[in-house]
Formats: structure tokens, sequence, C-alpha cells
């Protein structure tokens, strides 16, 4: 069957050209009939002739001219075809569907299949997923093949037909589209790029944690022995990795090695604190170690910046364990023991008088703890109020609810007792008081989430913080102050030895005495837990201010309906593994989350349980309260929950979940850590 050859209009108009120009012959033939009748038919003449010869050169050259075109055309098109055939890049064409049409010589050389295989691209590649392919206009995804990998790409064109050696592919009706298929060989490329990565240096800093205390543990000869043992520790484990290690004070050390010995550290969980232990030379304190590690920065001094703010967090966290900081991603090692309690106070009196001078910079300040605020956190809040009271600034404590278990405690401090009306006010007033000379103070978290109003934070432009829970990925930021001791036993202990030294003879009422001397009796279960010299020195300081123990234990007593509660709570306590009790405490009650934690406090006095967990559902949250004695350290689980604490008192608030959610997450989490040898029973 003749096809006729369709031309474009460029072409069209190329070609009628010389046809067009009778047009203006014509016209220019009629102007002339009117003024010389000679030369009109001269004219006519020429015109007719030339018609005559235009009409006839085209009509005899068309078939010739159509022939020459299609040879072209074809030739072209060979060309063309021959190039995609030799095209070094492995292509080929696919229906909608996924089936082959077409393939060039490197596709037929990579995969052993020829242009007669018209199966799927699925039976070649079955990890490349069709919805994928049929989803986008263009797609890229890695594909591995023989131990290469490449970025395969696929670009969707629009044909109604294809030309394939001398015959026609016929498509199916439901075939719009073609889909191009590319692969691009990038083995090369991703082991250059790894090799890079690879090369890349990380910056590590290590400090010894106790070095005064564990020199002091030990007689004056054996001192540089300790010492030298330490050093030749950390030099043998980090020459492992061909490190780069430089003692920078007779306590700490700068390390730099290259990045791909880092995931054979972390695979080792870097084992060198847990061998530094393991020095001894008649030293009583087995010696800590704290590491920072700062990697995925754009430079050098960004990834020391990274360094600097990992070991920070180490020691933040109570030291003896290994922080890496990957950009903004920090990931944690070790810190399963418990933190050593410093002997010297020399910290608490630099952070008093540090405390003394940025209050008396400010006209006033704003005090809050965590929501749903404790003995701990209102005690701390008190001390604060009582320094400021010294230096004779206006001080307010942001509360916004008040638990049944501090109902007593705040009605100490009633205007009629001598207290000003608005010393304790909610989130909305203290948005309005602040000022840009306003001191926000927070105690008893580190948390911006946790505080009883964290736009506060926001708001003003100095902040300090004093707190101890170890603190976690999400912190306070740029505080100007910030004393934040995991060794203590509560805040209320820290403000308690500020107080000694923020003034000399500092005056404090009985009631402000009792309420700070509550928050340590809470959080120490009654000097039972995590207690040191200091507390009981921070808690003879407030007897002898007038805290009175008979007058305290009754402000601490519960109600009636909470000690039901807490009793439900234990009778239907379950074990778990044997070692761990769980059980959840109803939300309808005043304070349930005080009940709770009372509650995880009680189960450890029940044979067997190393470590207990209550969960409280209150006000769209749930409440993990844990507790152990010394063999398990809660902290680490609470903190895979998004929690945190200590090693025996740890809590987590969990959001958009059910209880039972809650439930199945800890076990879930108890269960892995056990798996991973993280913790043991």
């Amino acid at each position: 069957m003749k096809q006729s050859i369709k031309r474009k209009s460029k072409l069209r108009n190329y070609l009628y050209s010389p046809l067009y120009l009778l047009i203006p012959l014509f016209v220019l033939d009629i102007l002339i009939f009117f003024e010389d009748r000679k030369a009109f038919v001269v004219l006519t003449g020429f015109t007719l002739l030339y018609f005559i010869y235009v009409f006839t050169f085209y009509i005899w050259n068309k078939p010739i001219l159509e022939r020459e075109m299609i040879q072209f055309a074809t030739q072209y098109a060979t060309v063309q075809r021959q190039l995609l055939d030799d095209f070094e890049v492995p292509y080929a064409l696919l229906g909608m569907e996924g089936r082959i049409f077409w393939v060039n010589h490197a596709f037929e050389k990579l995969t052993g299949k020829d242009k007669g295989y018209h199966k799927t691209i699925f039976s070649i590649f079955p990890m490349i997923s069709k919805e994928q392919m049929q989803s986008e206009e263009t797609a890229d995804f890695i594909i591995g093949w023989e131990e290469k990998m490449f970025r395969a790409k696929t670009r969707r064109i629009s044909f109604g037909e294809l030309m394939e050696q001398g015959g026609m592919i016929e498509l199916e009706e439901d075939e719009k589209s073609l889909i191009a298929f590319y692969l691009f060989d990038e083995t090369k490329l991703n082991q250059y790029i790894q090799a890079n990565q690879e090369q890349k240096l990380v910056s590590a800093l290590a400090y010894i944690d106790n070095y005064e205390e564990a020199l002091d543990s030990i007689e004056d000869v054996k001192r540089s022995l300790l010492a030298a043992l330490i050093d030749r520790k950390v030099n043998e484990y980090f020459s492992k990795v061909d490190a780069l290690v430089r003692k920078i004070e007779k306590d700490k050390y700068f390390i730099v090695f290259k990045y791909k010995y880092l995931n054979q550290l972390e695979e080792d969980k870097f084992s060198l604190i847990e061998d530094v232990k393991n020095v001894k030379v008649g030293n009583e304190m087995a010696v800590t170690l704290s590491i920072g590690v700062g990697i995925h920065g754009d430079g050098y001094n960004k990834n020391y910046e990274y360094s600097r703010m990992a070991i920070d967090l180490a020691l933040g966290r109570g030291g003896d364990q290994v922080v890496v900081r990957k950009g903004e991603e920090v990931f944690y090692y070790g810190g399963k023991s418990k933190t050593v309690e410093k002997n010297t106070r020399v910290k608490a009196r630099i952070k008093a008088h540090a405390l003394r001078e940025t209050l008396e910079s400010r006209e006033n300040v704003i005090i809050m703890g965590h929501n749903i605020s404790d003995a701990d956190s209102f005690g701390a809040a008190i001390g604060i109020y009582c320094a400021a009271k010294v230096l004779n600034k206006k001080a307010q404590i942001v509360l916004n609810e008040v638990t049944s278990s501090l109902r007593p405690l705040k009605e100490c401090f009633l205007p009629e007792k001598g207290y000003p009306e608005d010393l304790f006010i909610n989130s909305e007033r203290a948005m309005e008081v602040i000022t840009r000379n306003t001191l926000v103070m927070v105690v008893d978290t580190n948390r911006p989430n946790y505080t009883e109003c964290p736009k506060l934070l926001e708001r003003g432009n100095a902040v300090v913080v004093f707190d101890h829970h170890r603190q976690g990925n999400e912190v306070i930021q740029n505080p100007i102050l910030s004393y934040i001791e995991p060794y203590a036993s509560s805040t209320c202990e820290m403000v308690a030895e500020v107080l000694q030294y923020f003034k000399e003879n500092i005056k404090l009422e009985p009631s402000e005495a009792d309420c700070i001397y509550a928050g340590i009796l809470i959080d120490t279960n009654n000097f039972m837990a995590k207690t040191g010299v200091r507390t009981f020195e921070a808690a003879a300081y407030l007897r002898r201010c007038g805290a009175e123990v008979t007058r305290v234990r009754k402000l601490l007593r519960n109600d009636m309906s909470s000690y039901k509660a807490r009793a439900e709570v234990v009778r239907h306590a379950e074990v778990y593994k044997g070692a761990f009790a769980i059980s959840v405490c109803p939300g309808k009650m005043d304070s349930p989350t005080i009940v709770g934690a009372q509650t995880a406090d009680e189960l450890l006095n029940i044979i067997g349980i190393k470590a207990s967990f209550v969960l409280t559902e209150y006000q769209g949250k749930i409440f993990i309260s844990s507790r152990s004695i010394d063999e398990i350290n809660v902290q680490l689980i609470m903190e895979r929950l998004g929690g945190g604490g200590h090693l025996n008192m740890a809590g987590a608030q969990l959001k958009d979940c059910t209880l039972n959610e809650a439930k199945h997450a800890l076990y879930e989490t108890i269960d892995k850590m056990l798996e991973e040898g993280e913790i043991e029973i």
C-alpha cells in the first residue's frame, strides 16, 4: 500500500515558494492592463510560460524529491539506531507493564539477553518495583547485579508505533506510552565515595572523670604508676585503629582517627571504658573514663566542636560513658555504672557565686520546674526564691497545677504567712510579666518540653538551669549558667549547697527549710536511695536552718484514696521475666503520677524484683515511673523510650499511644536490651 508523506509547514512552504511568486505577477499584470496593452500581453505570456514551467518541473521532480527524502530519512534513522545500538550505557525499551521490546548491545552483554527476549524486566531484575516504575514520569533507583551497583533510570515516552530493524512492533491498545530504561554502572563511583568517607578524620576527647579522687585514694609513690597505666591503656586501645593520641592535660586526651574505624569501635562498644576500671594499683576507687566523639561536620573545626559537645553531654550524664555525635544525631555507649559522688564542693561554691552575680544583674526572676511539679521541683524553686529574696529581687514561681501531695507544701507560703500574693503564677501570667531584664530559672529538669511553660525559654534572653537528671538529646539551648550534677540525690540537695555559699549566714524560714528538706526526702525515698555524704550534709544544713522531721513527715502524708490506689497497683502488678514488676496506676485521681512513683518504690520491697515500672495515663500521655536498687540501670531502659533519669530512678512520657501499646513497647525494650546484653538479670 502506497504511503503518503506528510510534510511539515516549513518544508511545504519552501517547496511551494515558486508557485507563490505567481500571485504578485498576476496582480502586476492586472495593473499594467490599464496602462500599457503591449506590456500586458508580454507579461501575461511570461507569466503563463513561468507557470507551465514551474508546474511541470514540480510534477516531474516530486517523485524524485520524495524518494530522496525517504532515502535520507532512512539513512538518518539507520545511523541513529546504530548509535543507540552501540551506546555504551545499557538501554532498553519497555512497555508500561514492563515487557521488553528492544535492547541494545550493552544491555545484551550485561544481562545475556538478546533482542529476541520479550519477557518482563522483572524477570531479570526482580528487585525493581512495577508500581515505582509506573507511578512517575522519571524514576531513579539503585539495583545490584553480579557484585556491581547500578543506578537504574526510567523515563516515560509517548509512541504510537515503534520501528525495529525492518518491521513494525504494534503496541497493545492500553499501551499509551513506552518506558526508556537506562542502567548506569556506579560501582566505582560508590567505591570512591566510600573510600573518601572512610578517610575522613574523626575527632574525639577522652576525660578521666575522677582523676583527683582516684589518686587521693592511693599512696603517693603509686600515683605516677596509676597515671602511667591509664595512659598505656588509652594509647594501646586507640593504636589498634591507627589513631593519633595526644595528652593535652593530666586527665584529658585528644584523639584523631579515620572514620572507617569508628564502626569497629562502636561494635566493640568502646571497651576501653571497662578496661580502665580494671586498673588497680591499690586504689580503692575505680577509675572511670568519658569519651566524646564528633563526626559529620563540614570541616575539622566543626568535628572538634561536635566532640566538645559530646564530651560535655557525657559528663552531664554522669560520666563513665561514650557519646558519639554524628551531626545532629547522638548515640550513647556505656553509662551502666553508678555515678561517683565528688567529695569536693568547689563546683557548688563557684556556681553559687555565678548565680548571685546573675541575679544581681537582673530586675526579677521567674522560677519554674517540670510540669506536674513534685516535692523536689517545688522545694528547689523555693530555695531559689530564698536566694532572690536575700538580694531584694522579685521572684515568682510558675505553678500551673497543684496536686494533692503538693498542696500542703504550697499552703505554707500563703499571703497571711507573710509571702507575696503573686508568688505563684500560671504560664499565662508568666508570659505577661517577663521582660528583657528577667532571669528565667529552671529547676529539676533540663528538657524544654518538660517545663511548666516552654515558651518562657524562647521569650527570655537569660536562662539558668539547675538539675540532677542526666542530659539527653533534647536540652535547653544556650543557658547563661548550667549546673547539672547527675550524682546529686535531688535538685533540693544542690540548691541547699548553693545557699550555703550564696551569702554568709543566710537565714531560711522553718517552712522554707522544711520544703527543701521534703524534696530531698522524697527523691531519696527517706534516705534509702542515691544518698551520699553530701546528701546528709545538705540535710544537716537544713536542720540547722529549722527544718523539722516530724513537721515534714506530716506535710508528706497521703490521703486514704491515694493509699488505697497504691495498694491496688501493687496487688495487680505482674512479674515479667522473673525480675521486672510491671503495673498500671489508675489515672482517675488527683495526682496519679505521684502515686505511680511511690508505688514503683514499694514494688522494690518484693524479693526477686530487680526493677519496677508503673504506667499511668494522665492528661493524654502515658507516664512511666521506673525504679531499681542497684542491679538494673533503669535509666538506659527509659532512654530507649524517650525518657531519662538516673541508674536507679528514671521515667518517660509517651504520647499518641494507649496503655496497652505503652506496655507492649516496654516489653519489647526490655527483651531487646536483654538480647543485646545492655541489661542482665
